[in-house]
């Protein structure tokens, strides 16, 4: 069997996708292809760059990207999981050929008041949140 081809989808691309893409990559490793874009791509979040470089992962000047231009390049997945709320997870599209479409919700870092710190602190427990999800469902594989 082939790498497991995974997509997180989030609004913005810029936090919570972001950081469950790079965590699946460090813990799944080469068995694993893992991508994630947002429906309304934004810029990376500073805090989650942050945040990732805390447990080893550098993504300082990734670009976000567009779901539907993953859509357009007529990539496929076997896993789409998207890491917003509820409401947002609906406007997802769907992709051709996707075996199954997961949605796990987290917290909006980017809606995070306060001082660098206090954003800082908030973001590593939706890092840890999304890294204990992951460990979860690796067990599976």
């Amino acid at each position: 069997m082939g790498k497991v081809k995974v997509l997180f989808v989030c609004i913005h691309n810029s936090a919570r996708s972001q950081m469950a893409e790079e965590i699946l990559r460090k813990l799944g490793g080469d068995r694993f292809e893992v991508e994630s874009a947002g429906i309304e791509p934004g810029k990376l979040n500073p805090v989650v760059i942050e945040a990732l470089k805390e447990i080893g992962v550098d993504i300082t000047g990734k670009k976000t990207q567009a779901v539907f231009d993953l859509l357009k390049q007529r990539k496929l997945y076997n896993y789409v999981v998207t890491v917003c709320d509820e409401t947002s997870a609906e406007r997802c599209p769907v992709f051709p050929g996707v075996a199954k479409r997961l949605h796990w919700g987290f917290t909006d870092p980017s809606k995070f008041e306060g001082a660098f710190e206090e954003k800082l602190a908030k973001t590593r427990a939706v890092r840890e949140e999304i890294r204990q999800k992951i460990e979860g469902w690796l067990k599976q594989f």
